[in-house]
């Protein structure tokens, strides 16, 4: 997993994470979004997000994790009810075309650069097929957030940059909002 402060971690695997990814993030950030027959999550990390999905999701949820042992939870927690592939979203070892929906929830910030942030994006809509959804939603860069990850990998992405980084990679009509906190924002593109 990236780098991630002990804070920080207890803070993801917590009862209050999962709670609020289920009540708030994940309602706010797919809204309007209709997951396909077959989605991918990048980077559940400890699954709060993978929890909610999979109880959404009416067709086959898999997941692409980075850290072995994280994958290995994941796979331990769902047996064959998730297909759980260990692999970088940079590099994915999955075939092209393979999904209807491609979604990542607040973790984009921990790709450690924009250049592979940007080769993420590309690999989302290489595994998506046409017509597909890429869509998730990311912190904005403020104070509070850089203390929570305080000796992480930490790279936000700024949302104002997303749409045309999105179409650098090959979607069509990405859009984004931010909460009326401005803490979060979400996104959604369409593979062409």
């Amino acid at each position: 997993m990236p780098s991630m402060n002990r804070y920080h971690q207890w803070l993801c695997s917590s009862r209050i994470w999962a709670r609020a990814v289920e009540k708030d993030l994940l309602p706010w950030a797919l809204d309007e979004v209709q997951l396909g027959a077959d989605t991918l999550e990048i980077g559940p990390g400890y699954g709060a997000t993978t929890r909610v999905l999979e109880r959404r999701t009416g067709g086959r949820l898999s997941v692409l994790e980075v850290d072995r042992d994280a994958a290995e939870r994941l796979r331990a927690q769902y047996g064959d009810r998730i297909a759980v592939v260990h692999g970088d979203g940079t590099a994915m070892p999955l075939p092209d075309a393979s999904f209807d929906t491609v979604v990542c929830f607040t973790m984009l910030h921990h790709v450690p650069t924009p250049r592979q942030q940007d080769r993420l994006f590309a690999e989302a809509l290489r595994v998506l097929r046409p017509g597909g959804v890429f869509a998730g939603c990311d912190g904005r860069a403020s104070r509070g957030f850089r203390l929570v990850h305080l000796r992480d990998t930490y790279v936000p992405v700024p949302p104002e940059t997303l749409p045309s980084r999105l179409r650098t990679a090959g979607f069509a009509a990405p859009g984004i909002s931010v909460t009326l906190t401005k803490d979060h924002f979400r996104f959604r593109a369409i593979r062409p």
